[in-house]
């Protein structure tokens, strides 16, 4: 399975290594550890690491040192230091030699996962947005990929939040259409000559953090304001001052904070936990979610007061079953995109066949399906043209298996069939039809939500 990212790790501590590296490597990270200093940099190259985890203290070096020749050479890595020293001082200076963020000693392992996973994501995602708006360059002006109406309008009407410079936008839409790219496309209309450090752009998955640690990444914390609580912390309502916050799976966050948020938003003002001084807001706050908050509003899942106050500026994507008309655009991109960033310029196209085929499909996956099997036909294929036999069987045998129709008595067909694959064309439909809510998906396979959540990483679905 494709590891989430890399972190290379530097630190002559055996323990917090070792630490580190089982609880990354554990949670999917592809991961290198080291303890000498001496020629890292060559190495650190090498390994082209999306994360830096680099000790300040190390033997016969500094720490910062380290940082500010990474940063004076251009080695694209984001680098977090790691530190004894509570003083604020400390992390000041590495913030302002060029680091993402700090650490420090003793650290909960619950915190390191959540910075590298922000800072990961962040990546991966410009990265996304850089390939469309490169693809989008023929389009007029900076626009999202897709020629249906359902795409005009929503360009037409990202063109209007952004003139307007909205407080926030909500923006709603099943896992895999686009809704972080639509965000940050936002966020570049809003501040087209700015620099990511004029205006920043930062967000948190409110599904993913633990609950005790969510507040603090909003808000911040004062240093002693609860136990783990070693050195003062900006949350990113501050770090994001000019720019834009992503809520990410909005509809999963709890009511307490609900209530907190919803007041922040209206007065344009926070406190970090344990503070008494008042923060101003000047960021635009975007919320995604894939669930239908009327629904949770009404169970009683979701403030009502705070969904209106959200729902007054907000962007439902369709899902791409029902904007068939761009899949062969947004294959196009996947596959010139994907062709350079492997070097495999040889492929050049979609077959006819192939098209059909990928026009038929319902893409319970959505767009980042699509992306992920367009990524697999560059990797594993060497052909000049995409062809029906490149796609994956649930793909390929879609007008046999409309054809057969088969009932629960599932019937094999004299070619055969792989059983994996009818585990994954069936948790694919169950997925479809919860809405992707994969409490309501087990259900529909009779399996429980931890099985189903195996299977999902098991075949790569997340």
């Amino acid at each position: 399975m494709k590891a989430k990212g890399k972190v290379f790790l530097l630190d002559d501590d055996e323990l917090i290594v070792s630490m580190l590296e089982r609880a990354l490597k554990g949670d999917g990270y592809d991961v290198r550890a080291e303890s000498d200093p001496e020629g890292v940099l060559d190495r650190i190259r090498a390994f082209s690491p999306d994360v830096l985890l680099l000790d300040i203290n190390l033997p016969g070096r500094d720490g910062i040192d380290i940082l500010g020749e990474i940063v004076g050479q251009g080695i694209p890595t984001q680098v977090v230091m790691l530190t004894s020293d509570d003083t604020a001082e400390t992390a000041v200076k590495a913030m302002k030699v060029g680091a993402a963020d700090y650490l420090t000693k003793p650290f909960n392992l619950d915190e390191v996962k959540i910075i590298v996973g922000r800072i990961t994501e962040r990546g991966h995602l410009k990265h996304e947005v850089e390939y469309l708006r490169k693809i989008s360059s023929n389009l007029t002006g900076q626009e999202i990929i897709g020629k249906t109406n359902e795409v005009h309008k929503l360009n037409e009407k990202c063109r209007k939040l952004a003139a307007a410079g909205v407080p926030m936008v909500l923006i709603t839409g099943e896992s895999g259409t686009g809704k972080e790219v639509f965000a940050r496309h936002i966020h570049h209309l809003m501040h087209p000559s700015e620099s990511a450090s004029f205006a920043p752009f930062l967000g948190i998955n409110c599904a993913a953090l633990p609950e005790q640690l969510i507040e603090s990444e909003l808000f911040g914390h004062e240093k002693g304001s609860f136990t783990d609580a070693k050195a003062e912390k900006k949350g990113i309502f501050e770090q994001a001052y000019g720019g834009s916050i992503l809520l990410d799976e909005i509809g999963e966050m709890r009511l307490d904070l609900q209530a907190k948020l919803l007041r922040v938003i209206e007065e344009r003002k926070f406190r970090r936990i344990g503070g008494r001084q008042d923060y101003p807001i000047d960021a635009t706050v975007f919320a995604t979610t894939n669930r239908n908050l009327e629904e949770a509003v009404a169970a009683g899942e979701f403030r009502v007061d705070l969904y209106y106050r959200f729902t007054a500026f907000s962007l439902h994507l369709p899902p791409l079953r029902e904007r068939k008309g761009d899949v062969p655009l947004l294959a196009r991109y996947f596959l010139r995109g994907y062709s350079e960033k492997y070097n495999k310029m040889a492929l050049k196209d979609i077959s006819p066949q192939a098209e059909e085929l990928l026009v038929a499909y319902r893409w319970p996956g959505n767009i980042r399906e699509l992306r992920n099997v367009m990524e697999r036909i560059v990797v594993l294929e060497n052909d000049e043209i995409v062809r029906p036999e490149h796609l994956p069987a649930e793909i390929l045998h879609l007008k046999e298996r409309a054809a057969a129709k088969p009932g629960p008595g599932l019937t094999i067909p004299d070619t055969g069939l792989s059983l994996e694959e009818v585990e994954r064309s069936l948790i694919l439909q169950a997925l479809e039809k919860a809405g992707q809510n994969k409490t309501a998906a087990a259900k529909l396979l009779g399996i429980t939500y931890d099985s189903l959540r195996y299977q999902v990483k098991k075949f790569g679905l997340e």
